[in-house]
């Protein structure tokens, strides 16, 4: 029986979210770190990745800013004028709030440098490692992440994430959605865009992908794109992405 995904020969994964359960490990580093489970630890992981994914997407749109996350989750910045340069650092800045700046003298500098590498250490989700060993037996698999390639590496050590090939905006020259991203990975991968499937757990970035005439895949996870996930649907069902899954297990019987 023939599948949307037949003729695809690589596939590229979003990471964080679909690959791995940034939420979940974020805040069980922090509790460990912290020592104590007297803070909403969860609370902060999030505001922390809502920081990131505040400047990814401005620096995606033109703006100025480092195309390394290690950079970002500490000293991402927001332009005050058109031609500033950013100022703010993001854990800095969380720190210095009033929600959070009773945690100011608990980390100093190193500590802080310490946390950062947190985003490096995260856990897969139960199917991942398993799912993605299927996969690299039937095609090219490869991370296209707005993480910096060294923590991709790192992750992938950690998690036992088995990438034929490491596609990041450090490489790439801007973050998704900025169409340099999904054209670059085409470019590398010398497959037209139809036999290129772009793995998600958020829809924006399917539809990014789309829009170059790539392949999507919707991978269902607890921690993204709540109160959507559970309205995406296939084209066979009237939806607009080509295949929706649970699982990368179950991705692996449909390729």
């Amino acid at each position: 029986m023939s599948t949307p995904l037949q003729d695809v020969e690589a596939y590229v994964f979003d990471v964080f979210g679909t690959v791995v359960d940034w939420y979940g490990s974020v805040t069980q580093q922090l509790v460990e770190f912290a020592g104590t489970q007297s803070e909403d630890w969860g609370s902060f992981a999030q505001e922390w990745r809502d920081g990131y994914k505040e400047h990814t997407a401005r620096i995606a749109n033109g703006g100025h800013g480092s195309t390394n996350v290690d950079i970002l989750h500490r000293e991402a910045r927001r332009n005050r004028l058109p031609t500033a340069l950013p100022v703010d650092q993001i854990l800095d800045s969380m720190l210095e709030s009033p929600r959070w700046k009773h945690l100011v003298s608990r980390w100093d500098d190193s500590a802080r440098q310490e946390m950062v590498k947190f985003w490096h250490k995260l856990d897969g989700w139960p199917d991942s490692s398993k799912g993605l060993y299927g996969m690299k037996k039937k095609a090219v698999i490869g991370t296209l992440s707005n993480g910096n390639v060294r923590l991709l590496v790192n992750m992938a050590k950690h998690a036992d994430l088995p990438w034929d090939v490491v596609f990041s905006g450090e490489l790439l020259g801007s973050y998704k959605p900025n169409p340099k991203v999904y054209l670059g990975a085409i470019h590398h991968l010398s497959v037209p865009p139809e036999k290129c499937a772009m793995v998600a757990a958020h829809i924006h970035d399917l539809r990014a992908a789309a829009s170059h005439g790539m392949k999507t895949v919707y991978v269902r996870r607890p921690t993204e794109d709540a109160g959507v996930r559970e309205l995406v649907k296939s084209k066979t069902e009237g939806g607009e992405v080509d295949v929706v899954v649970d699982s990368f297990e179950e991705l692996v019987t449909l390729m």
